[in-house]
C-alpha cells in the first residue's frame, strides 16, 4: 500500500461521526432515488465534494443537488464513465439496487476504492443530533409489518421511536431529523446488508436484531442463495441485548450461534408453538413471553390473546409470528406487555397485506399484492382455507415449484398473470393436472386485473377466498406492487358494482391452453 493509500485509509476510519472531517472528501454516490438523494443531501451538508451518477433522474431531485452544490452525471451506468475515472473518487456509495457485479463496483474493487452503503454512512453519522439505539429487522417476508409495529410499541411507551431504512423513510433522514430519537428501528433488505461490514469502524452494533424467515429470494441479485442467507445473517453482528430468531426456521438460529455478539446479548426464539424460557410463544390461544422476565423457567406474561386478534385481522399465522418478533424487539427495550397489548388495539396492516377488499356471496376478496415471493405467498395460503388463487408476475429467478406442490390440494383453481406464466403453468400441469387453470395472456395493464378477477368470480363457490398472493415481482406489467393490489381493488369493486350480495354476471372462463 502506498503512503497515499495508507493515508486515506485512515482517513476513512477515522470518519465515524457528523464531527469528524468529511471536508473536501471526494464522493460518488450511484443513483439518485430516495435513498441515492439522501445518501448526497447528507454528505454535500458535511462539507464533501460529491458526484452523483444515475442512469434515470428526478428533475426536482436534480435541481436542488445543483443547489446544494452537488454534481450530476446522467449516464446509464453500463460501463464506467470517463467523468467518475476523472473525478478520482476516494469513496463510493452506491444505492441498494446496484448489483455487486455492476461495471462501476467492479473498477472500485480493481482500483481499491472503498464502496459503503447507505446504512453504513448514517451508522458513521448518528450523532448529529443524538445518538439514538438501532434496532435491526431483515428476512425474507414480514419485516415492514414487524417494524411498524415495534416502533408502535416504543412509541406508546412513550419513547421517540422512528421506523426507517427500507420501509421507505431513509435511515439518513432519521438521523438528521432534527427532534432526534431514542430509538431507531430500521427495515434493512439484503441489498442494503452487502455493503455492511461485520468489524471496524462502519460495523453497526445494534440493540436487538431479528432475522424473521429465510426462503430464496433475490438470487438474481445475489447469485446464489447462500449469498442471500450470508447478506441476511449481517444483522445479528455486534448486536448488544437482543438476537431474536424464529424457532420454525432453522437457519435464523444458526444465524445467531455463528454471530459476533457482545457480551451479555441474549438469544430470543419467537414461534406459534408453545415457547421455552427465553422464548416468545402461543400457550392455548395466548400470545406471551417467557423471555424477559425473572420466573421465565415457570412462568409466562400475557400478551394478548388470538380471540382479541381476530376483529382486527390480525390472526393469520405469519402476521401472529411478527407481533410476537416485534414484541421481543420491543420487550428488550423495556416495553411493559400491557403497553403492547394497548397498542395492539389500533395497529392496521399496510394496504396490500393480506388485506379483505370485500365479502360477497360468501366469497372473500383478499389482497395481497405485497407477497412478491413464493416464501410469502406460501404464508398466504396457509392463512385460508379454500382458494382461488391469482398468482404471477416476475419471479427474480426463483423457483415456484415446491410452492404449487405444497398448495395444490387447497385451490378451487389459479389464474395465472405475468411474463413468467409459463414457469407456472408447468408447475401446475406437474402437480395439479386436473385443477382448473386458467392463464390472462393480455399485455395491457389496464386489463390484467379486470380479466384476472372476472375468472375468479366465475370459478369461486360461497366459502372460498379469491386470493392476490402473485409470489412474484410486479414490475413486469404494473409500477409496483401498490399499483398491482390498487387495480385488483378497483376491478374488484367494478365486478361487484357495490353491489353486498356481489349480483354481477362475470363471463364464462375459458381453460388456458
Amino acid at each position: 500500500m502506498t503512503d497515499a493509500a495508507a493515508a486515506l485509509s485512515d482517513r476513512l476510519d477515522a470518519l465515524t461521526s457528523w464531527n469528524a472531517d468529511w471536508r473536501g472528501l471526494r464522493v460518488v454516490v450511484m443513483g439518485l432515488g430516495v435513498t441515492g438523494f439522501a445518501v448526497a443531501d447528507t454528505l454535500t451538508e458535511l462539507g464533501a465534494s460529491v458526484l452523483v451518477a444515475a442512469p434515470e433522474v428526478d428533475d426536482d431531485r436534480a435541481r436542488i443537488l445543483e443547489v446544494i452544490g452537488a454534481g450530476l452525471l446522467r449516464h446509464p451506468l453500463d460501463s464506467v464513465p470517463a467523468e467518475v475515472v476523472d473525478f478520482a473518487p476516494e469513496l463510493i456509495v452506491a444505492s441498494p439496487g446496484f448489483h455487486p457485479d455492476h461495471p462501476v463496483l467492479a473498477w472500485a474493487a480493481e482500483s481499491s476504492i472503498a464502496v459503503w452503503g447507505d446504512i453504513e454512512l448514517a451508522w458513521r453519522v448518528r450523532d448529529k443530533v443524538n445518538t439514538a439505539e438501532w434496532i435491526l429487522v431483515t428476512g425474507t417476508n414480514g419485516k415492514t409489518t414487524t417494524v411498524q409495529m415495534a416502533a408502535t410499541f416504543l412509541a406508546a411507551n412513550g419513547l421517540r421511536a422512528a421506523p426507517c431504512g427500507n420501509i421507505g423513510v431513509p435511515v439518513l433522514d432519521a438521523v438528521r431529523d432534527p427532534g432526534g430519537f431514542d430509538v431507531l428501528v430500521v427495515e434493512l433488505s439484503s441489498y442494503q446488508l452487502h455493503h455492511l461490514p461485520k468489524a471496524g469502524p462502519g460495523a453497526l452494533h445494534p440493540w436487538a436484531s431479528t432475522v424473521l424467515n429465510i426462503a430464496d429470494d433475490h438470487l438474481d441479485w445475489h447469485g446464489s442463495f447462500e449469498a442471500y442467507r450470508d447478506a441476511k445473517a449481517t444483522v445479528y453482528e455486534n448486536t448488544k441485548v437482543a438476537c431474536v430468531f424464529n424457532r420454525a426456521d432453522d437457519a435464523t438460529r444458526r444465524m445467531v450461534e455463528d454471530a459476533e455478539v457482545e457480551e451479555g446479548a441474549r438469544a430470543i426464539g419467537f414461534g406459534l408453538d408453545v415457547p421455552g424460557p427465553s422464548d416468545f410463544g402461543v400457550v392455548e390461544g395466548i400470545l406471551c413471553d417467557r423471555a424477559f422476565l425473572d420466573d421465565r423457567h415457570s412462568a409466562a406474561l400475557e400478551l394478548i390473546t388470538l380471540d382479541e386478534l381476530e376483529p382486527r385481522g390480525l390472526t393469520a399465522p405469519h402476521v401472529v409470528a411478527n407481533i410476537l418478533a416485534a414484541s421481543a424487539l420491543a420487550r428488550s427495550f423495556g416495553v411493559p406487555v400491557g403497553v403492547i397489548h394497548d397498542a395492539l388495539g389500533t395497529f392496521r396492516l399496510d394496504a396490500h397485506r393480506i388485506e379483505t377488499v370485500a365479502v360477497s356471496g360468501g366469497i372473500r376478496w383478499v389482497d395481497d399484492s405485497k407477497a412478491t415471493n413464493p416464501h410469502a405467498a406460501e404464508a398466504s395460503l396457509r392463512a385460508f382455507g379454500t382458494v382461488v388463487w391469482i398468482v404471477g408476475g416476475l419471479l427474480k429467478g426463483v423457483d415456484a415449484d415446491a410452492l404449487v406442490a405444497a398448495h395444490a390440494a387447497r385451490l378451487r383453481a389459479a389464474i395465472v398473470i405475468g411474463v413468467d406464466r409459463a414457469a407456472l403453468v408447468a408447475a401446475f400441469r406437474r402437480h395439479a393436472p386436473e385443477l382448473p387453470l386458467f392463464e390472462v395472456v393480455t399485455d395491457d395493464t389496464e386489463t390484467v386485473m379486470p380479466d384476472a378477477v372476472a375468472l375468479a368470480a366465475a370459478v369461486a363457490e360461497e366459502g372460498d377466498t379469491v386470493l392476490l398472493a402473485p409470489a412474484a415481482a410486479s414490475m413486469d406489467q404494473f409500477a409496483d406492487y401498490g399499483d398491482r393490489g390498487r387495480r385488483f381493488h378497483d376491478a374488484v369493486g367494478s365486478m361487484l358494482g357495490g353491489e353486498a350480495d356481489g349480483d354481477s354476471a362475470p363471463r364464462e372462463p375459458q381453460p388456458g391452453a
